[in-house]
């Protein structure tokens, strides 16, 4: 009996393996599935108060946007004049500010004044050093290294703005609503959750996952930057205007998508239309 029950164990052993793996992934799914039944759920400040991003009603939204190149030219003054205090745009040239509309003199103009320089060494003394931007050169780290970056700003380290509109679900309203949702707590926040005060440091904001988050409001009021093509800078408009240059810093080549997209759908459409025409033509003297 011993050797028989040996015999079927060697021969199916991948068998009885296969099947334990199964028992213990159907009662792994049964756990889960009871658990989110019964269990009750979970009750938090966050879970209660937190908002899902308002839309920013920018251009290039949909499957046929496109860029505003005003908007665009805006939009980075205000990352100029705001935003590169602390957060940089690693992956993105001085020359490509040229699909923005701006000239050649004009890229070399901004270049050379942007307010840190390309770090380098000095080739008699192998010293660090610092040398004038060039349009090649991708725009400069603000801080050196993570190190200087949490002393500066209370601990915490600013993220590279590049990708934000890509790296955070709806980007572009994410980035919007969240510099347009600084406020004081609401007081039914504080009546619910007493323990969800904002710490000393932070600032409250609906529209971020922890409800509060180190950066302090960065636009302040209307005027604080002066455009060039006379728009009011109200905070909603810098808001909007900043989110659409991080939108095109991400995705730059989302006018040359869209339309290569338009393009296909448009040639599937007359293909679809030829092969139906080719088949009522080719079927058309066959009877059923």
């Amino acid at each position: 009996m011993l050797s028989f029950a040996s015999r079927f164990l060697g021969r199916n052993l991948n068998l009885v393996v296969g099947a334990g793996f199964l028992f213990a992934l159907l009662l792994g799914i049964f756990s889960t599935v009871s658990g989110m039944i019964h269990d009750e759920p979970v009750h938090s400040a966050e879970h209660e108060f937190h908002l899902k991003p308002r839309d920013a009603g920018l251009q290039s939204a949909g499957l046929f946007g496109t860029f505003d190149k005003q908007q665009l030219q805006r939009g980075f003054q205000v990352y100029k004049e705001v935003c590169s205090a602390c957060h940089s745009i690693r992956l993105v040239s001085f020359r490509d500010l040229e699909q923005l509309g701006y000239d050649e003199g004009q890229v070399k103009t901004i270049a050379t004044d942007w307010q840190i320089e390309q770090p380098s060494v000095n080739p008699e003394t192998g010293e660090p050093a610092t040398r004038k931007n060039l349009p090649s050169d991708r725009f400069p780290l603000v801080f050196a290294n993570d190190v200087a970056a949490r002393a500066a700003n209370n601990n915490a380290v600013p993220p590279d703005l590049s990708l934000m509109t890509k790296a955070r679900d709806d980007g572009s309203d994410y980035v919007y609503s969240l510099l347009t949702g600084y406020g004081p707590q609401p007081a039914e926040l504080l009546k619910k959750f007493p323990d969800a005060k904002t710490p000393a440091g932070l600032h409250f904001n609906r529209y971020f996952a922890t409800l509060n988050l180190a950066m302090a409001p960065p636009l302040t009021g209307t005027d604080q930057v002066q455009y060039q093509d006379g728009t009011r800078a109200t905070v909603d408009q810098m808001a909007k205007d900043v989110s659409a240059f991080l939108t095109w810093t991400a995705e730059p080549n989302l006018e040359t998508r869209h339309a290569a997209g338009a393009a296909v759908v448009i040639f599937l459409l007359i293909f679809t239309a030829l092969a139906f025409g080719a088949y009522r033509n080719i079927w058309r003297d066959m009877k059923h």
